[in-house]
């Protein structure tokens, strides 16, 4: 575990979790454009985002024994690569929201990765899950709710290898979308702003001027050159709604079988076939090909060495062995992270 200093230990619980209102944490499921989104409020000169930070909530929860009334665990905390990665300190004897607060101050004064090139900038912060969990530690806090058509979302994620079909790489907006509804109902509505990939696509100047104004800046030009330095290419309106001409229509009959309700009360239209179930065939289909899709992306990625010694610690190894590999394996898969 990192331990910081007194100072940090005095910085960090000196705060109460209503002087973290400036931070604006933008929630949306994987695949949905957040980090698109990310690299256009980083290039704002008063914004800064520094990425993912689920971290912060995945391994916090509630305790009636600690003082805080939340705990983290700081065991599964410290597995986490991206925490590691972030560079923060966990200071000496705080483990509760006193260190949630504390990582916060961390990125609000810069000591948090890639926040310290801008002094006094608005910190956002992006999240895939944990929403209603965020607006009941930080009940101040704003949110930009990132929306994306869930078959779009489905599609996008069998090239990450998360998924072997869209019938399974749906499941995680539909968990991303109801934990945003629950979230929504605790947060008061001037905190919280919705945020469409499709209507950023088309309008790309129109809706970041919206996100300033939420934010309390002025538009900056600059936010539209984010392909400049990085990975990414320009926008691209073709990038939304590519599931219309791409996907088979029996494949989006049956995403839209498990998520039709939810897909309408977004605002999207359902598909001509209308919602489907699998029949007897695809109920065997569909999570084989699922198994078999997934095991072929990990093993061309890790290496047959990695991926075959994993799955070996995983059903035979000690804790000690499933813990080396595991770091080990996050190490691969950071290396070929853009």
């Amino acid at each position: 575990m990192t331990q910081g200093s007194s100072d940090m230990q005095a910085h960090g619980a000196g705060q109460t979790l209503s002087q973290n209102s400036d931070i604006c944490f933008v929630f949306g499921a994987l695949r949905s454009g957040t980090t698109l989104f990310r690299l256009m409020l980083d290039h704002h000169p008063q914004l800064v985002n520094p990425g993912e930070v689920d971290f912060l909530f995945d391994h916090i929860h509630e305790d009636a024994a600690h003082p805080t009334g939340w705990r983290y665990d700081l065991d599964a905390l410290q597995l986490s690569r991206i925490f590691r990665a972030r560079g923060l300190e966990i200071p000496a004897g705080l483990q509760g929201t006193d260190l949630l607060q504390a990582f916060l101050a961390q990125f609000g004064d810069g000591t948090g990765d890639k926040t310290g090139d801008k002094t006094g900038a608005h910190v956002t912060l992006n999240v895939h899950r944990n929403a209603s969990k965020i607006a009941r530690l930080l009940p101040q806090a704003r949110v930009i709710h990132m929306l994306r058509d869930g078959r779009d979302v489905a599609s996008s994620s069998i090239g990450m290898g998360w998924v072997g079909n869209s019938y399974y790489g749906v499941d995680h907006w539909i968990a991303t979308e109801r934990d945003w509804d629950a979230a929504a109902a605790l947060l008061p509505e001037a905190q919280r702003m919705e945020l469409r990939f499709e209507a950023l696509m088309s309008d790309l100047e129109g809706q970041l001027a919206a996100v300033c104004a939420f934010m309390g800046v002025e538009f900056a030009p600059e936010m539209l050159r984010y392909h400049e330095t990085s990975s990414y290419g320009p926008p691209d309106p073709k990038i939304a709604q590519q599931w219309k001409r791409k996907a088979p229509p029996r494949m989006i009959a049956l995403i839209e079988g498990k998520c039709a309700a939810l897909l309408q009360a977004r605002g999207y239209d359902l598909a001509g076939p209308g919602p489907a179930q699998p029949n007897a065939w695809e109920r065997l289909w569909l999570p084989a090909q699922n198994r078999v899709k997934r095991s072929y992306f990990n093993f061309h990625r890790l290496g047959p060495g990695l991926f075959l010694r994993f799955h070996f610690a995983r059903l035979l190894g000690t804790q000690g062995m499933k813990t080396r590999l595991r770091f080990e394996k996050q190490q691969k898969i950071q290396s070929l992270l853009k």
